[in-house]
């Protein structure tokens, strides 16, 4: 079978709806260019921190991915595609997330731990891909990485199986946290008060009786993780209560619900950046979008 080169198979994933860009020699994307230097321009506007830069060039590694035919054979990417080696994709632009298992002992324990899905076999390991994308993280546990948004993975192959519905078990996997709650207090930027109230939700079709009682429940339910679990506590905590307002007209006030969460989850020892992300994660997980 003939060997495509980069920029053909570039070319069909993007018509398949894969974002893609190119990579160089050790599986890294290109170089910014001397405009795009140090981020000098700002960033462009999709990436976590969005910015004004319109450079054509295949700059700001997986921001830059595309799935338009005309900006992938442009004259900007044309320097890069006649070295490039292989082929990158942004996994949360095409909507789905990578676990990267990078060797044996990450791929046993996948199998215990995780829904089987599609499966796509690595120099040293496997990819196992979900449907759903979420927020990348590097080293959540021994060899195993997930790249979903704001990361790119390189295309090794459609995979084999059935790709099934990205599950909690993966989206928990980034949520790091201290196992020992803090002795002498937490260092935090959190309000020493926030707390819900109907002030803060006059769209809100429950009573604040109903509201109160499930988050004072939950809160009880973070708090009692003071060993260990209360970063992921505290996620399905914000993903239940959050569940409970879809229907709502709104406001609910789920800024100041998260808050409280957040807040009891620092309380046992997690670290407050962990404790705000596992929140928002998983009120924005009921709600149907990725953070």
């Amino acid at each position: 079978m003939t060997q495509l080169s980069p920029l053909r198979r570039a070319l069909e994933l993007a018509a398949l709806g894969l974002p893609v860009l190119p990579l160089r020699r050790g599986k890294i994307p290109f170089g910014n260019c001397r405009t795009c230097a140090d981020n000098a321009c700002g960033g462009r506007p999709n990436m976590k921190t969005p910015g004004p830069c319109t450079c054509p060039a295949p700059c700001h590694a997986w921001a830059a991915a595309t799935t338009a035919p005309r900006v992938l054979t442009s004259p900007a990417w044309a320097r890069a595609w006649r070295t490039a080696v292989s082929v990158a994709y942004h996994p949360g632009g095409a909507g789905v997330t990578v676990v990267d298992l990078d060797n044996a002992d990450a791929v046993a324990w996948a199998r215990e731990n995780l829904p089987a899905t599609r499966t796509v076999p690595t120099t040293r390991g496997e990819h196992w891909i979900y449907q759903g994308a979420m927020p990348s993280a590097n080293a959540v546990r021994p060899g195993v990485d997930v790249k979903s948004l704001s990361q790119y993975a390189r295309w090794l192959g459609p995979g084999t199986g059935h790709m099934t519905a990205l599950p909690e078990a993966v989206r928990t996997l980034v949520v790091k946290e201290d196992t020992t709650p803090a002795r002498r207090g937490v260092a935090s930027s959190l309000p020493a008060r926030a707390r819900w109230d109907r002030t803060v939700a006059t769209g809100c079709r429950h009573t604040e009786r109903y509201v109160r009682t499930g988050l004072d429940r939950g809160l009880a339910l973070v708090r009692a993780r003071t060993e260990s679990g209360a970063g992921s506590q505290a996620f399905g905590v914000a993903r239940f209560l959050a569940a409970q307002h879809t229907a709502c007209p709104g406001p609910c006030g789920l800024d100041a619900i998260g808050e409280e969460i957040t807040a009891a989850a620092v309380s046992v020892g997690v670290p407050e950046p962990y404790a705000r992300r596992a929140v928002t994660n998983g009120l924005q997980t009921a709600e149907g979008r990725a953070a």
